[in-house]
């Protein structure tokens, strides 16, 4: 075979990837985001029965088998992806370029971190192995629509935080100053604690109020939580509200790193920020 009749027929290969890989409105595309997703999920449900210590007892074997298994199908992917990428280093510092690299890392270094004295180095490592949950985004297109809504709240959603912080400070100082120092408020950031645990409703009990002015404080604050609570709800149902009209306005341009659907008011690419060619 000549030269250029291989590097032609590797080109075909690496377009029949891309397609397969990138092209989710494919049939071969679907296809492969749907075995992704259930290996995905299986390696995640693998990995929490592996932190059972009877499971792990009993299936240590099975565990460290497909467990290989999964690395070595997340290898070949990450790879496959890196060869097919019209600019790799894009993809390779993307989000999930180090998504992907995380998910197949942690089993790696195991091979060089022997013996009984590592065992803890080993165990934190291998722990990384369930940001693979993280690559289920990647399958999910309505995750875009989301991301897209924390991001276009964010501003607002720091304003209210940080008034909630303010209340928080506040009411702790108060709590403190009527407390007296007793029941648990023994200093003002514990009081500041409690108010963050009784606004957001959690409510603990570790710390709890002893006069009848104080308990009336911390009724107020209960009621004050619920209506706290629906305010960032509110905030990002109307952000994705916008997000999901601008999603059906998507123009169908490709990017360097193989995302095709972009906004139509989109100026870089969400998945690797390359500018668009529009």
């Amino acid at each position: 075979m000549k030269e250029s009749e291989k590097f032609k027929y590797l080109n075909n290969f690496r377009v029949k990837l891309d397609v397969v890989i990138f092209g989710t409105d494919t049939r071969m595309g679907r296809l492969f985001d749907v075995i992704l997703l259930y290996v995905i999920l299986v390696s995640i449900v693998l990995v929490m029965l592996e932190s059972v210590q009877s499971y792990n007892l009993a299936y240590g074997d099975f565990f460290n088998i497909f467990e290989w298994f999964f690395t070595l199908f997340f290898t070949f992917e990450y790879i496959t992806r890196l060869w097919i990428s019209r600019k790799p280093l894009n993809y390779v510092f993307s989000f999930f370029g180090i998504i992907d690299l995380i998910a197949v890392i942690p089993t790696y270094l195991t091979l060089f971190y022997v013996g009984g004295s590592y065992l803890v180095v080993v165990r934190a490592v291998r722990l990384l192995r369930v940001f693979r949950i993280l690559k289920l985004s990647r399958q999910i297109s309505e995750s875009r629509v989301i991301v897209t809504a924390l991001v276009a709240s964010r501003h607002k959603i720091i304003v209210f935080l940080g008034a909630v912080l303010t209340l928080a400070v506040i009411m702790g100082t108060l709590m403190y100053m009527i407390e007296g120092g007793e029941n648990g408020f023994d200093n003002i950031p514990r009081s500041i604690y409690w108010a963050i645990v009784t606004i957001t409703t959690v409510g603990y009990g570790d710390i709890t109020p002893g006069t009848v002015f104080g308990q009336s404080i911390a009724a107020l604050l209960m009621l004050m939580g619920y209506a706290i609570i629906a305010v960032p709800t509110g905030i990002v149902s109307s952000e994705i509200n916008k997000a999901s009209k601008k999603m059906s306005e998507e123009i169908n341009v490709l990017c360097s790193c193989g995302k095709r659907r972009h906004f139509n008011n989109a100026r870089y690419c969400f998945n690797c920020g390359t500018v668009l060619d529009l």
